[in-house]
């Protein structure tokens, strides 16, 4: 995943180049150390929200006040990312949102799917070890040390709720607020409780 979405990135990105719209204020921090901003036409930027490259906002994107864009992160068309959200090496995908305070690391979020205020998917094991994920009975070592959640389309996933590094949540499934998140979940489980 990790070599992945960076190669992609890179390969998006060496096509189309950097881009930083007129109407972009002094206000917004923009660093281009370790590769380029493309921020599309169209997209709008809130005051005081931070990018640093190389990462992608698409078309109708909207990034809020305070909102922080680390590298490799890819953001799609008409997808949010809210006020004093930040998002790392993770990709939004058409629609996503993560408005309100949120943390997205490591992770990929699907189409039409909202996080809750608060709502962190979280990508490094608290004792550092690489991250597994877990599928029915059978157990999958990512070999990676930092791995966060692959969230599908059209989840719901409640306030103040936190996904382990290595939670798959499948499309159309909804998360109570205030859960505590890890593992697989189909779509037999359309309702995960805490």
């Amino acid at each position: 995943y990790e070599k992945i979405l960076k190669k992609q990135l890179d390969q998006l990105l060496s096509s189309i180049g950097g881009n930083i719209p007129s109407s972009i204020g002094p206000e917004v921090s923009i660093d281009e150390t370790n590769g380029v901003v493309h921020i599309s036409e169209g997209a709008i930027i809130g005051p005081f929200s931070r990018f640093e490259g190389p990462c992608y906002i698409a078309p109708e994107v909207e990034i809020r006040h305070g909102a922080f864009v680390r590298s490799n992160s890819w953001i799609c068309y008409q997808a949010l990312l809210g006020h004093a959200s930040e998002i790392k090496h993770s990709i939004l995908l058409p629609n996503a949102k993560a408005p309100h305070f949120n943390y997205v690391g490591d992770s990929v979020v699907g189409s039409y799917t909202n996080l809750g205020a608060g709502v962190i998917l979280s990508n490094l094991r608290h004792d550092g070890r690489e991250n597994k994920v877990k599928i029915n009975n059978k157990i999958i070592n990512t070999k990676l040390r930092k791995f966060g959640a692959l969230v599908g389309e059209r989840v719901q996933i409640g306030c103040n709720s936190v996904c382990n590094p290595g939670t798959i949540i499948s499309s159309d499934c909804m998360a109570w607020p205030n859960s505590t998140i890890s593992g697989y979940y189909d779509k037999e489980s359309s309702k995960i409780k805490n």
